[in-house]
């Protein structure tokens, strides 16, 4: 096995997944590429890698690394890199340069035990120090933590996980009871804090592990979208995780019930369900929320529908079929109505018609999406303003826990007359039940959405299961109005959606670019972004990211979203002395790349460049762009909604992610003038006809698919995934036939 000390330069790419890692480093000799499990290799550390040079057939020479671990700095060159790479918060390569040069090898001791003569340095103010200090002692907090861990025969990914959850206090919390690694979310998986349990002692049926295996179970079914798992399953399951008997595993489930944990209820089909606490009550609370708003009495509109609706068209100059006139009637008159459709069936039109005769006739409106795209999209084709429901609801953030918090609630509810909510086939169970806490008895809603598209990211299938439940009232579009039905993309829409394949023709505006295989295809995606698409659209420069967007089913393999980030990057956004950049991680972030926040970050501050308002707030899958890259500072700032500026430090920037290419699920609620979507092998299941019909309905001007005919046939004909279970459609039909409620509004 050969030995190699270096420097790591730079993180190219880290499966956060599996902690599988390709760094460029440097050693005496020159520069290598060194991969494999790496998982808290940082930018400045110096390594002793210990493994093997190998010949890649793609990649060339690289150094498989079978061993490691961090070796001293003690030389100010290695120091210099390491405080200039970006690690340390508050320190770039100018700072850490003139740090060397005052302190020498000194500098870390300083920073340990003496930080206040950092502050003769010009530039480093308090608020900086506060940084460079924090920074500096969580780096070593990382180091001391995981070879804590490596020395337990804990794998060094692991040992990172448990830092993230617990910081320097994780070998005392994992000595304690190693199944809270489980039961609080932490990310290490099942097995592994079993094993850790099996290192500190603890038996196989120890009543802690039963029920850490059952919790871990049913938190794997809500990550899947699932709000419960049938009770056969999940003993079928737990026996095969656990080793125990099925009697044990009731016992754990029994105890669990009795804490609030678990909620074991039959359902009206027959199903014995087993609940994780927070689903079970989102649920019920939505479909009692659900009945509570259908049976209030409401406000009359006071006048004639029927005059008010031609009235409506004469003003705006449309003509509304039957069926439209039957749903905004419907609308009107119910507390709560459903409308759902596809591309081209008028559901825009109803929402614009309701809310014109609702404010005409004195209702206090509100309009609201899942997300600031879907909400920005209904306001331009509306003319109403259009919140997200996290800002109607006025959200806020408690930094500490990392939850957020609604300021508008069943005891402060919202003062409106009337609710539309739009793209409801996104929203989860648990959002819903928060949106419905917040709306009095009397309340009008108005749920708009596609119950075709896609379920929600989170768990439930709140749309879906309204529909099936029969309960409540809708109205199901079928018409596909003129100059919908002139445009391939929404006659494609249908035509899939029946199992049907799509039509390609030159002449209109869906196009399938046959390739192959993977290489091809991906040449001929960087192809179309760069140089064809733009020449076809007629787009300016300045337009291209904000106009086309690729969309793909995977994160992985050759054309999902992490490779395609990279080549798109280097095509339309190559390295430039003009711009600025910022490794971080496996990417680079350069100033004008395309980027999209992975999470909801309730505190995170931001400026209107323009009007100087301030505010908090950025949510998962909001796209913005790199105006600024601070090299002293390590930070950047991205520009969202064209004009609100929010800066990222280190950690921030473990939250954006490129988005020149994103996945399906990310695109929900938005709308794009062109789409592009690799057509090869995806996993079966995501290669469906449901996730292949959201993509194609993301395209607003143009839809372009690239490769195989026959992978595009396979996803047409593949209606499966796998359903989730789900039981707000039980809950609302047991509701439906009781007559009180629990009812903090009456």
């Amino acid at each position: 096995m050969t030995e190699l000390s270096c420097i790591v330069e730079r993180v190219v790419f880290r499966n956060e997944d599996n902690g599988f890692t390709v760094l460029d480093v440097k050693t005496a000799s020159g520069k290598n590429r060194a991969v494999g499990m790496i998982p808290d290799a940082r930018p400045g550390t110096r390594l002793l890698l210990k493994g093997e040079f190998e010949v890649n057939k793609r990649f060339g020479e690289q150094f498989t690394v079978r061993d490691y671990e961090e070796e001293p700095l003690t030389d100010e060159e290695s120091m210099t890199d390491f405080l200039g790479s970006g690690v340390i918060r508050g320190v770039g390569p100018k700072t850490a340069a003139i740090m060397i040069a005052k302190f020498g090898t000194e500098v870390f001791s300083i920073i340990e035990n003496e930080p206040e003569r950092l502050l003769d340095i010009s530039g480093i103010g308090h608020v900086t120090l506060d940084k460079i200090v924090t920074s500096y002692q969580e780096h070593k907090d990382v180091t001391d933590t995981v070879l804590h861990f490596v020395q337990l025969g804990i794998g060094r990914f692991a040992g990172m996980k448990l830092y993230k959850a617990y910081g320097a206090e994780a070998p005392a919390v994992v000595n304690e009871d190693p199944y809270r690694l489980v039961t609080e979310a932490t990310g290490i998986d099942f097995k592994t804090a079993d094993r850790i349990a099996g290192q500190l002692g603890l038996t196989g049926n120890d009543p802690r592990r039963i029920a850490a295996g059952v919790t871990y179970l049913l938190s794997r079914a809500v990550y899947d979208g699932n709000t419960y798992l049938p009770k056969g399953l999940i003993l079928e399951r737990a026996r095969e995780l656990l080793d125990v008997s099925g009697e044990e595993i009731e016992d754990a489930a029994f105890s669990l019930e009795l804490s609030g944990q678990v909620k074991c209820e039959r359902l009206r089909d027959g199903t014995e369900a087993w609940f994780s606490a927070d689903c079970y009550l989102a649920e019920k609370a939505v479909a009692n929320g659900l009945l509570r708003l259908a049976r209030a009495e409401t406000n009359p509109v006071r006048a004639d529908l029927g005059h008010l609706i031609h009235a409506m068209e004469t003003e705006k100059k449309i003509a509304l079929s039957e069926e439209q006139k039957r749903a905004i009637e419907h609308s009107l008159l119910s507390g709560v109505f459903v409308i759902t459709g596809g591309p081209g069936t008028g559901k825009t039109t109803i929402i614009r018609a309701v809310a014109d005769i609702l404010v005409f006739c004195g209702f206090d409106l509100a309009i609201c999406a899942p997300t600031g795209r879907a909400a920005k999209r209904i306001t331009e084709q509306t003319g109403y303003e259009a919140k997200t429901i996290h800002r109607l609801l006025e959200y806020s953030a408690d930094l500490e826990s990392d939850r957020m918090y609604f300021g508008r609630d069943r005891f402060n509810p919202l003062e409106i007359g009337a609710l539309i909510v739009d793209e409801a086939s996104m929203i989860d169970v648990l959002l819903m039940k928060a949106l419905l806490d917040a709306l009095p008895s009397g309340v009008r809603l108005v749920i708009v959405g596609d119950a075709d598209q896609l379920p929600p990211v989170g768990a439930g299938n709140v749309l879906g299961d309204i529909l099936s439940s029969e309960c409540i009232d809708y109205a199901k579009l079928t018409n596909i109005y003129r100059q919908a039905a002139e445009s391939l993309i929404i006659t494609n829409a249908h035509r899939i959606n029946r199992g049907e394949m799509p039509i390609a023709d030159e002449s209109g505006n869906f196009f399938l670019s046959k390739k192959g295989d993977e290489e091809s295809a991906l040449r001929a995606i960087i192809e179309l972004c760069a140089r064809r698409l733009p020449a076809y659209l007629g787009t300016h420069a300045d337009r291209i990211l904000q106009d086309i967007q690729v969309i793909t089913p995977v994160k992985n393999r050759r054309l999902g979203t992490h490779s395609l980030n990279r080549e798109l990057q280097a095509a339309l956004n190559p390295p430039s002395p003009d711009k600025k950049e910022r490794p971080h991680g496996s990417r680079v972030f350069r100033e004008g790349d395309k980027v999209m926040q992975m999470k909801n970050d309730y505190g995170l501050p931001w400026v209107d460049r323009l009007t100087l308002e301030k505010g908090e707030g950025v949510f998962n899958g909001d796209i913005g762009f790199v105006r600024t890259v601070s090299e002293d500072l390590g930070t950047l700032s991205v520009a969202f909604d064209g004009t609100k500026l929010v800066t990222y430090d280190a950690d921030g920037l473990d939250n954006i992610e490129l988005a020149y290419a994103i996945t399906v699920h990310k695109s929900q609620g938005s709308e794009y003038p062109c789409v592009v979507m690799p057509m090869m092998f995806v996993p079966p299941m995501l290669a469906t006809r449901n996730l292949l019909y959201t993509a194609v309905t993301r395209g607003k001007d143009l839809v372009v698919l690239v490769g195989s005919e026959e992978r595009l046939r396979v996803m047409v004909e593949n209606v499966g995934g796998v359903a989730r279970c789900t039981a707000l459609s039980s809950f609302l039909q047991t509701a439906s036939s009781n007559t009180l409620f629990d009812d903090a509004f009456s």
